[in-house]
């Protein structure tokens, strides 16, 4: 089998897509299956020949992101002399525009998948009127597709609701060899004075769409005896960084973007895990913790929802309610059995979540629509 996949975000870029499909990058490697993966241009030397990068410069409103201005001819070129048996389109903006494009032409079987609640971050940056527009793109964007892929039963529902087919479940994993319960305090001691008696931590972008409003609500309201005994941290970087440090709270620690065995002490170290955002469509930062056998408390929302197992791994809150979320961290704080309990169950339930089983089965689904005849293909999509 050989794989193209086009994307408008990777490495070194972070956040839930780029981290999944650098581990489907390297599962391909490991099961030695032909891929070209087509990326915007980053600085610094690329991990493999296969890789395709294009023309790109920062966003000027995230600069994080980057603008991919890709040469369709030079792609479609290089597509064809790769002639790859499918194409995977990870992302719906330029490069994933080019790889419909390319793939249409070349009459390559195309899958795709949906990663993010689009039409969820127009409200966080002030552009509710764009949805109906965003709806109406997504749609015909995704409608050419043989198969849509996303993480939760959650978005499924929604993008049925939306009028798409063809939609399959392609869940996410953990590396529980990474991310475990055993730590290393040293690696912590520059992010607080002295130890604190309980550490809340919060891992993901600093930016509005993660709801970090609630967050800081949460930490300024929480009430004594626990306010004085607990630590923040807020592990990540993005367009909020700034104004929430001039807030100056004493007891929070910005700890900028942290990777690796660093980030993997954090989450085991941490007493809970607090994720407040309601617009995941997984929530790949939960897992994580889980798997390190931090207990979370998060939004009853999205594809977060599916992972906790309420009361039993953590505490669901509604949407948006920093009081409830207030609540619940006490409730745990206050019962340090509970929280070993529910460590226990997080831990042995992000055991089950193997990223091996999760890649082999969309390599599965990959063959399936490669075995399909092309003509039946093109019914389907005339269909939806």
């Amino acid at each position: 089998m050989k794989i193209a996949i086009f994307t408008d975000t990777y490495a070194p870029q972070v956040n839930g897509v780029s981290r999944t499909l650098e581990r489907l990058i390297t599962h391909l490697e490991k099961e030695k299956i032909e891929y070209r993966l087509f990326i915007p241009y980053m600085k610094g030397s690329l991990p493999s020949d296969c890789i395709r990068p294009v023309l790109s410069f920062p966003f000027f409103l995230y600069p994080e992101c980057r603008l991919s201005f890709p040469w369709a001819a030079r792609i479609r070129k290089d597509l064809e002399s790769f002639n790859p048996d499918i194409v995977h389109i990870a992302t719906p903006f330029n490069m994933g525009l080019t790889g419909l494009y390319c793939a249409k032409k070349l009459s390559i079987p195309i899958v795709g998948s949906y990663h993010t609640n689009f039409d969820r971050y127009l409200e966080y940056y002030n552009l509710p009127y764009l949805s109906k527009w965003m709806w109406k793109y997504l749609k015909w964007f995704y409608k050419g597709f043989q198969r849509t892929f996303v993480p939760s039963y959650q978005t499924k529902t929604e993008l049925n609701f939306q009028g798409f087919h063809n939609i399959s479940i392609w869940s996410r994993g953990v590396d529980c060899t990474k991310f475990h319960p055993s730590t290393n305090e040293m690696v912590l001691k520059d992010y607080y004075d002295s130890k604190p008696a309980f550490l809340l931590t919060y891992v993901g972008r600093v930016a509005p769409e993660k709801d970090l409003d609630i967050l800081m609500d949460t930490a300024r309201k929480l009430p004594a005896p626990y306010k004085d005994k607990v630590h923040w941290l807020i592990v990540g970087e993005g367009p909020l960084l700034k104004e929430l440090q001039e807030e100056k709270l004493s007891n929070v620690t910005f700890t900028g973007y942290v990777h690796g065995s660093e980030l993997a002490n954090i989450y085991a170290d941490s007493t809970l895990f607090i994720f407040p955002s309601t617009t995941e469509t997984f929530g790949n930062v939960v897992l994580e913790a889980l798997a390190c056998g931090t207990p979370v408390v998060a939004t009853k929302s999205g594809g977060v929802q599916e992972i906790i197992q309420n009361g039993k791994t953590g505490i669901l809150c509604e949407p948006r309610n920093s009081s409830q979320m207030i609540d619940a961290i006490c409730s745990l704080l206050a019962n340090p059995l509970r929280i070993t309990a529910m460590a226990n169950e997080a831990r042995k339930y992000a055991l089950d979540q193997s990223w091996e089983i999760i890649f082999n089965k969309l390599l599965n689904e990959y063959k399936e629509v490669i075995d399909q005849p092309f003509s039946s293909q093109n019914k389907l999509n005339m269909q939806s």
